[in-house]
């Protein structure tokens, strides 16, 4: 049976926001300002030109995009003081060109980054969720947290609502990894005084694979039994502790567990989604396969989703 996870007091000092720069940059940027604002944090906002794109129009092309690049930070820059969003905030504006992922790792070395924000295309397209190549390299990655910020989420940021609105989403399966993240679930949502949402889904079992002596009473009977005890032990998972002050719920369903996750998250309309992956997690797998259950909740949720590797 697994231990009841210990809150941290985690402290986030630095916060890389990786931007394209698009239109679709603008929800990533407003989460990454709070979330900055909120912890104190130096915010560094990193813009990556690819070379790829340029290879065949050659060097004098790449250094124009540089260029425009820089502009463009720059006039990001000024329209954020403008409107007074880095008002007291530390914050710094990076422009590097190269191999995307190789140049943001190096500034998450570097600059000891804590959390890394990144937005996601997030389409459907039939079954298929496309994150968007450098975000799903980021996503798979970094050795920080990730939190992930797709097209359909809210804008606001959920740090900036009244804190008996918020409530955020801790899904699990009960794995060494997923309980690994447990700890920033419990401190994030005790530090927002949010609502945490406990989510065990049991991959349903077709019919064919139960005995056939079991009646439909009966089967009814073991899944409720199932249930029960699944609740039990995620109830055993938060610690009674007189500082952690937070409301819990705990809710175990049956089904797919991605598209449960993401219907109980829609239903409770929550800020946050909170996952833990294995640090092997699509290390070294061909773009978009296979289709984990982790990646389908990063692609398809409605709120932002916060990504922890073991």
């Amino acid at each position: 049976m697994s231990a009841p996870a210990t809150a941290l007091n985690l402290e986030l000092q630095s916060i890389l926001l990786a931007t394209d720069l698009s239109a679709g940059s603008v929800k990533p940027l407003h989460h990454a300002l709070a979330i900055a604002r909120h912890y104190g944090a130096k915010l560094y906002t990193a813009h990556v030109v690819s070379a790829a794109p340029y290879l065949m129009a050659g060097p004098e092309a790449l250094e124009l995009g540089c260029q425009g690049a820089c502009r463009d930070v720059q006039q990001l820059r000024r329209d954020l003081q403008r409107n007074g969003s880095l008002d007291g905030l530390d914050h710094e504006f990076i422009v590097q060109r190269g191999c995307v992922w190789d140049e943001l790792e190096t500034i998450i070395l570097q600059k000891q980054i804590g959390l890394v924000v990144v937005g996601t295309h997030g389409r459907r397209d039939l079954e298929k969720l496309i994150l968007g190549s450098v975000a799903e390299e980021i996503f798979r990655e970094a050795n920080c947290p990730v939190l992930t910020v797709g097209p359909h989420c809210y804008r606001e940021a959920g740090v900036e609502f009244p804190a008996e609105t918020r409530s955020y989403l801790f899904a699990t399966d009960f794995s060494e990894a997923s309980l690994d993240a447990l700890a920033h679930a419990i401190s994030f949502a005790s530090r927002m005084k949010a609502r945490l949402i406990l989510v065990h889904v049991i991959p349903a079992n077709p019919i064919w694979r139960l005995p056939r002596w079991y009646s439909a009473s009966e089967v009814i009977l073991r899944g409720e039994s199932a249930r029960m005890a699944c609740e039990r032990r995620l109830e055993q998972l938060v610690p009674c502790d007189d500082e952690i002050r937070m409301k819990t719920e705990f809710v175990v369903q049956f089904g797919i567990p991605s598209e449960k996750i993401l219907q109980v998250a829609l239903e409770r309309k929550v800020d946050l989604i909170i996952l833990g992956l294995r640090a092997s997690f699509l290390a070294g797998t061909i773009s978009h396969m296979p289709w984990t259950t982790a990646y389908k909740i990063v692609s398809g949720a409605g709120c932002p989703v916060l990504t922890i590797r073991q």
